[in-house]
């Protein structure tokens, strides 16, 4: 892993099951995570994904990359343009610095209404696994 190296992207379908079950997962009752009509009478179009399912996202699309054995370090996201049912939020990364075994990576998701989150994830690598590569079989 070298700065600079850019992450493949992921696409994301959002749909109502992936909203709901992330709120219901997190804990997170707040009725505009699972009830339209609720979330468009306080001014949304729709339900919207709640803060702590993107972190979570976020976090999958860097282990996806750097692999089960990668362990993240911190996380720090902020919001944007709601992420809403039948969008696709669609994730890059970019190593922006390496320190050993440990990469901060730039990470960007965006959707069709723009930039729904932005944020730097601090991530160790162990030594001798590879980022991007199939974990071996035991």
């Amino acid at each position: 892993m070298n700065a600079g190296d850019e992450l493949p992207p992921l696409e994301i379908p959002i749909t109502r099951t992936l909203i709901v079950a992330g709120a219901i997962a997190s804990r997170d009752y707040q009725d505009v995570h699972h009830d339209a009509e609720l979330a468009r009478q306080k001014g949304s179009p729709d339900i919207f994904m709640n803060i702590l399912t993107t972190n979570g996202l976020v976090g999958r699309y860097i282990t996806d990359h750097f692999g089960p054995t990668a362990v993240l370090r911190r996380v720090a996201i902020r919001l944007g343009a709601p992420n809403y049912p039948g969008d696709t939020m669609v994730l890059t990364g970019r190593v922006e610095e390496v320190d050993g075994d440990t990469a901060t990576v730039r990470v960007l998701g965006a959707n069709g209404i723009g930039k729904h989150v932005t944020g730097m994830v601090t991530v160790t690598v162990p030594a001798g696994a590879a980022p991007g590569a199939p974990e071996e079989a035991a």
